[in-house]
């Protein structure tokens, strides 16, 4: 019997495996959302999508982070039929209508009422330990930026003003206790949380809870917004997905995603200007765009004003190019080249001969 052979055999964990047969290091179930600028902020890729583990979204008040939640979602929702929601809310700021707007069966939706980081944590252990790999569910929490912990709620009860030291270790361990089960049963969970100025010189968001988040996140999105105007009329807004850190995409990119006040969310953000980046799209004429076969090099005919580039029609064609593919997966995804090649090594034993 081979030492390979007498360590899984005597292993007291019952899912180890060799690492080539593993089923955890196996390609990671993948959900596309319809809206491609998501796909990319969560994959790097055009139709990559959503994977089990935690997503973090922050940002202030009025960000839209509730509403990509929900997207992600409903994007699960819908490739799992027999899946559902278990919706932890401590803002009660969504309504069952935020539901319907994106198509959400309420019937497939747990909705838990939280009061503080403690109830939170003791329900979803009980709820994670009570399923296993093949049940599909999506976990969505609104918010941790919200939630008291428990020993702030008794102090106020009992009239003392002190400051709260425990909550940024309760929220570091709920993560700590949740991000292993996430793993290992394929579930996907999104959190909202708040974001705070740092006291610099020049202050940049930084995500409330302390550092827990930071260990435990796959991906954590921090969201700023800029004004969309027609005239001097405010319109909607452009809503940048900030990448603070990412397990696949090149941590501090930046990628837009319009929402206008009377369409929604924008199916082709943040495309145009990827497409003009990278060739696709040209500028013949100030206002007017047009496509190119990056392929052939051909310029099209047709001109097409800014108004109906948001469309399907001007899309799909530059979408399904492998060029276009794959220029955004060498731009925003991360390497996963070799990190020692064989030239190195040969360098670095010259050196040490020397």
């Amino acid at each position: 019997m081979s030492i390979l052979d007498k360590i899984r055999k005597n292993s007291t964990i019952k899912d180890s495996a060799i690492l080539a047969e593993s089923k955890f290091f196996q390609k990671k179930d993948m959900i596309p959302t319809s809206i491609p600028a998501i796909n990319i902020a969560l994959s790097g890729r055009l139709n990559g999508g959503l994977t089990p583990g935690l997503t973090m979204w922050a940002g202030p008040s009025k960000h839209f982070k509730t509403a990509f939640s929900l997207l992600m979602a409903k994007s699960y929702m819908d490739k799992y039929p027999d899946s559902c929601l278990l919706f932890y809310d401590s803002e009660f700021g969504t309504p069952q209508a935020y539901f319907d707007s994106f198509g959400i069966d309420p019937h497939r939706v747990i909705h838990t009422p939280l009061t503080n980081i403690e109830q939170l944590k003791f329900d979803i252990m009980t709820q994670l330990e009570g399923i296993d790999r093949n049940d599909h569910l999506i976990i969505i929490v609104d918010s941790i930026g919200n939630l008291a912990s428990k020993k702030e709620v008794e102090d106020a009860l009992e009239g003392k003003s002190v400051a709260d030291m425990s909550r940024a270790k309760q929220i570091k361990s709920l993560f700590r206790m949740v991000t292993p089960h996430l793993s290992l049963k394929d579930i996907p969970m999104i959190v909202v949380n708040h974001t705070y100025k740092t006291m610099e010189l020049y202050a940049k968001d930084v995500v409330g809870g302390g550092t827990g988040s930071y260990y435990s996140a796959d991906n954590i999105f921090i969201l700023g917004r800029q004004q969309e105007k027609d005239g001097t009329e405010v319109v909607g807004y452009n809503f940048i997905i900030n990448v603070e850190k990412s397990r696949y995409v090149r941590e501090k990119s930046k990628i837009p995603v319009t929402v206008m006040h009377d369409g929604g969310i924008s199916r082709w953000s943040g495309l145009l200007d990827m497409a003009i980046e990278s060739g696709h799209v040209i500028k013949p004429s100030n206002g007017w765009y047009t496509r190119v076969d990056k392929d052939t090099g051909e310029v099209e005919e047709k001109k097409w004003r800014a108004k109906d580039t948001d469309s399907k029609e001007f899309w799909v064609p530059i979408l399904s190019t492998l060029t276009f593919q794959t220029w955004v997966k060498e731009k925003y995804q991360v390497a996963n080249g070799s990190i020692l090649s064989d030239s190195d090594i040969d360098e670095e034993f010259a050196i040490a001969e020397k």
